[in-house]
Formats: structure tokens, C-alpha cells, sequence
């Protein structure tokens, strides 16, 4: 799943396109940023897409970052477009997230990962992860204690995702921690490209607490 999110639209297009040709499955695209589009302006972006590659999209609702809330009935009138096939649900709110799922057959899949289980109990289908890049096993066996009914087993690890969750999210931001963490755990090269730069002492030592916390280290 490639992404390939724009606030230019024909530029979105071309990455989809270029995605579709390197073989990619799908292609997530998050919401158009900076410039705000009107309702109209949102479906609009997803329709040119979709009815130009196809390719199952994946809607990316993040507002926090993007400027402008998709709300659930633009999302719903844009998962009409066939190849609209999921969404990832970052806008931290479980009564968005709850109107979505009411509104639409979309797949919605959670992308703040302290809130996959509460999104789950709604009808949610899984998490885009970022602690999960880490603890990938760990994530894993909560979503499976959920499918299998499950409950207790999956709260327990709701819990204890829930302390690297947050601090992993909290002390700078993403994906400055993770990328820090993966270096720290002997996974990657930590490397970040401006405007993103690294920790600073102090936020480093809280991160490694952190993961020592939590046994990765």
C-alpha cells in the first residue's frame, strides 16, 4: 500500500499511477493539506483519482495535520466512488469514528494506536501502526484476542501497548520517537530528513526509560 496523498490533485494522480505501475495493491491518500478544500472540493480530489487508476484507495483522515476535517457524511458520499475501499481514522475522535462506521461499509481501520481497541468494539477492522513498528508481535496479539472473542486477553494488551503508545507519540512529533527507538533497538539508522530533527538529550533519555519500561531494552 503506497502513499500517495497530494493537495495537488494531479500530482495525486500521478503517484497513484506510478504506485499501480510498480505494483502496489493499493494506495493510501491522505486528506489535501494546507490549502483546505470545501466539501465539494474533497470529493472532487478522491473521484479524479479513483476514476483515474484502478486501484483500491484508501481514504487518510488527519486533520490535525492537514488543516481540515473530512467529515463523516463527505466520507460517506465519497465512499460511493467503487474503488474507495477503507479509511484510516486519525482524528481522535470515537464519535467521528463512530458516524463514520454508521454512515458507510467502509473498512476503518484505526491511526492513533491507543485507540484501536475502542475503535474495534465499534467495528473497526485494524490499526496503520506506529508502535507496531517495533512491537509488530505485540500488536498483533491484541487485534487477534479481539477476532477470536478474546476480550480480557485483548484489554490486557491494550494496557500494556497503551504506556509505549503514548509516550512513544507524546514526546516529539511522529515519526521522530520511532525513528529514534529503532535506532536505539539496533533496527535502522534513525536518520531523519528536515524539517524533522532528532531528540534532544532530555526527550532521548525519556525514550529510552520508556522502552526500558516496557522490556524492549
Amino acid at each position: 500500500m503506497a502513499g500517495t496523498g497530494s493537495n495537488s490533485t494531479s500530482e495525486a494522480i500521478e503517484l497513484t499511477r506510478f504506485a499501480k505501475s510498480a505494483g502496489a495493491d493499493g494506495a493510501m491518500m491522505v486528506a489535501p493539506y494546507y490549502n483546505k478544500p470545501t466539501a465539494e472540493g474533497f470529493f472532487q480530489h478522491y473521484r479524479a483519482v479513483a476514476e483515474a487508476v484502478d486501484i483500491p484507495i484508501i481514504l487518510y483522515n488527519i486533520p490535525g495535520r492537514t488543516a481540515k476535517n473530512m467529515e463523516p457524511d463527505v466520507v460517506a458520499r465519497i465512499a460511493e466512488i467503487p474503488n474507495i475501499v477503507a479509511i484510516k481514522e486519525a482524528t481522535g475522535s470515537m464519535d467521528q469514528a463512530s458516524h463514520t462506521l454508521s454512515l458507510t461499509n467502509l473498512t476503518v481501520l484505526s491511526g492513533d494506536d491507543s485507540l484501536t481497541l475502542p475503535l474495534l468494539s465499534m467495528g473497526g477492522s485494524g490499526i496503520v501502526s506506529v508502535v507496531g513498528n517495533i512491537v509488530p508481535g505485540d500488536m498483533l496479539q491484541m487485534l487477534t484476542a479481539w477476532n477470536t472473542g478474546n476480550i480480557s486477553e485483548a484489554q490486557r494488551w491494550h494496557f500494556k501497548l497503551f504506556g509505549l503508545c503514548r509516550d512513544m507519540l507524546g514526546i516529539a512529533t511522529n515519526p521522530i520517537p520511532i525513528k529514534a527507538a529503532m535506532k536505539m533497538l539496533g533496527r535502522d539508522t534513525g536518520e531523519l530528513r528536515l524539517p524533522l530533527t532528532a531528540l534532544s538529550k532530555l526527550e532521548e533519555s525519556r525514550l529510552r526509560q520508556t522502552l526500558n519500561q516496557y522490556g524492549l531494552l
